[in-house]
Order: C-alpha cells, then sequence, then structure tokens
C-alpha cells in the first residue's frame, strides 16, 4: 500500500526517470543506434575502397581494349602474343621466370 502512495507522489519523477532509460538503451542499441552506426560505417568504407578498386580495373581494362580496337598497337599485340603464346622470333633466346 505505502508503494503505491510513493507512486502517486513521484509519479512524474518515475516517468522522467523511464524516459530517460529507454532514450539511453536506443540511443546505443537498437537499428539507428551509435553500435549499428559504427558497423554501418565500417561497412560504408569498405564498399569505397573496393569501388575505387574496380574503378581502376576498369580503366586499366578500358585503356588495354583501346589499344586493341580503332588503332591497333602493334608493340601492344607484340607483347601480348610473347606474354600468352611464349612465342619469340626466331634468333631469340626465351627464358622463363617462375614469379
Amino acid at each position: 500500500m505505502r508503494f503505491f502512495q510513493v507512486l502517486k507522489r513521484r509519479k512524474i519523477l518515475f516517468l522522467n526517470i523511464f524516459l530517460f532509460l529507454y532514450i539511453a538503451i536506443n540511443l546505443f542499441s537498437g537499428d539507428r543506434g551509435l553500435i549499428s552506426y559504427f558497423e554501418k560505417k565500417e561497412v560504408e568504407d569498405q564498399l569505397s575502397q573496393k569501388r575505387t578498386f574496380l574503378n581502376d580495373q576498369i580503366s586499366i581494362f578500358e585503356h588495354k581494349n583501346s589499344l586493341l580496337s580503332e588503332k591497333l598497337n602493334f608493340d601492344f599485340v607484340d607483347t601480348l602474343v610473347r606474354e600468352k603464346f611464349k612465342f619469340g622470333k626466331k634468333d631469340e633466346i626465351l627464358i622463363k621466370l617462375n614469379e
């Protein structure tokens, strides 16, 4: 009985404590909490690095493709044939290096 009397007198205090705890718990946990924010930020950084790497790879492939398309670059074709087919001229000595 005494508990209910205390509750009636101090209900605003209890309400404020409850609201404060509710806001504090949701601030740190939950889908939109502080911990979730840092996890999502880390994932965003990783994806940004991956995007930069893939954009660099695309630009390299576009450059190589441009060397093989419109105006054929014979030096590049010669390099490709030597690398892929281990092909050389009659007078040349080919040395295979393990990389």
